[in-house]
């Protein structure tokens, strides 16, 4: 159903962070300082599935709650790299429940990040921790690259293989449920992304409906027939701050225009929501708000929302049940979000929302 609480969305604006955030120890004057917290080891991964652990788990910090680790694969040999990254060696981000002892199985919700951002970006983390508090899950951010689009491109290049559809669904889901204590069923799994994430989340969907039971879009781009959408998409292959090297326009899904864009087409999530019968389903959007404030940001959010309204349409001509949480320019949503994109009220309060629809639906302890 849909929840209009305002309304629209859109795609991307090229955010850049570091990722690096100083851990401050809050103390109040006259009180003893907190006794240190016993180090605990985070669990150790061994290979498999085409994946080799290049680096072991580490704590993100002394909460012990998430830790990083480093991949390499096959299937994507080399990406365009952001600041800091190494190309070909891909971080991981798991936050555990408290208490992971190892024995208990818990279900794992994927999250995907959005164009020109980290898997292990500090935002990403203290949203996921805050949204899970005391919830039993898994939440696993995989590596997307700065434009990896979750998608196996069409024309890699030089890159080489740039297959992440097949590196995330076929080669770390199984890894994850081969090195930590999760219920490795479908009835033990959600997806969700933001922005360029929201995409890959509908698109892993819909390609493999068996692996998901619930999958959930914040600000996503879904619809790859609207035409911003689509130059947007085509953008983030020419721009140096989504990684470096770029890449060719038609190194994704091929050339964007008719007659030669079938491969857009088809991968389009809005138009082929038919594999999503059965999953739980659920959309997050502003309109963008004062379309004079921030103006790259409200307009991409807007293109966002009509891409979910677009979604939203099919879903119903489908008969497929879904939430659509439209919320305008989000007064009314979250403080401080004021419905553009990527901002972190907002997305906050979208996680804060999604974490116990699927925490309904999924088997846990």
């Amino acid at each position: 159903m849909t929840r209009t609480i305002g309304g629209q969305a859109a795609v991307m604006k090229v955010l850049r962070r570091t990722g690096v955030v100083t851990a401050l120890i809050a103390m109040t004057a006259g009180l003893a300082a907190p006794a240190t917290q016993a180090t605990t080891a985070p669990p150790h991964l061994t290979d498999g599935f085409g994946l080799t652990v290049v680096s072991q788990p580490a704590w993100a910090d002394d909460r012990q709650r998430t830790f990083t680790f480093t991949v390499e694969s096959a299937e994507v040999p080399a990406y365009g790299v952001l600041p800091g990254q190494v190309s070909g060696e891909h971080v991981v981000m798991v936050t555990l429940p408290e208490g992971y002892d190892g024995a208990t199985r818990y279900p794992v919700h994927y999250t995907l990040h959005g164009a020109g951002d980290y898997p292990n970006a500090t935002r990403t983390k203290d949203i996921v921790e805050k949204s899970t508090a005391g919830v039993p899950l898994i939440t696993v951010s995989p590596n997307g690259s700065g434009r990896g689009w979750y998608s196996n491109w069409l024309n890699p290049g030089a890159l080489g293989r740039q297959n992440w559809e097949t590196f995330h669904l076929d080669q770390l889901i199984p890894f994850i449920d081969a090195n930590l204590s999760t219920v490795p069923t479908r009835d033990g799994r959600a997806i969700s992304g933001h922005s360029m994430g929201g995409f890959g989340a509908f698109h892993y969907a819909e390609h493999r409906p068996e692996l998901f039971s619930y999958v959930g879009s914040f600000s996503g781009t879904l619809d790859l027939l609207n035409q911003v959408l689509r130059a947007a998409v085509v953008g983030s292959t020419q721009l140096e701050a989504l990684g470096t090297p770029t890449v060719p326009v038609d190194a994704i899904f091929g050339m964007p225009i008719w007659p030669l864009d079938g491969v857009w087409n088809a991968q389009s999530p809005a138009q082929h929501v038919g594999p999503l019968r059965g999953m739980g389903v659920a959309m997050y959007s502003g309109n963008g708000g004062d379309l004079t404030v921030d103006p790259v940001q409200a307009v991409a959010e807007n293109q966002d929302r009509q891409a979910a309204a677009v979604t939203a349409d099919h879903l119903r001509a489908a008969g497929i049940p879904f939430d659509f949480l439209d919320y305008g320019d989000g007064s009314t949503w979250a403080p401080g979000c004021t419905g553009k994109h990527n901002q972190t009220a907002c997305l906050q309060a979208d996680m804060d929302h999604f974490v116990p629809l699927i925490m309904a639906r999924l088997r846990h302890p």
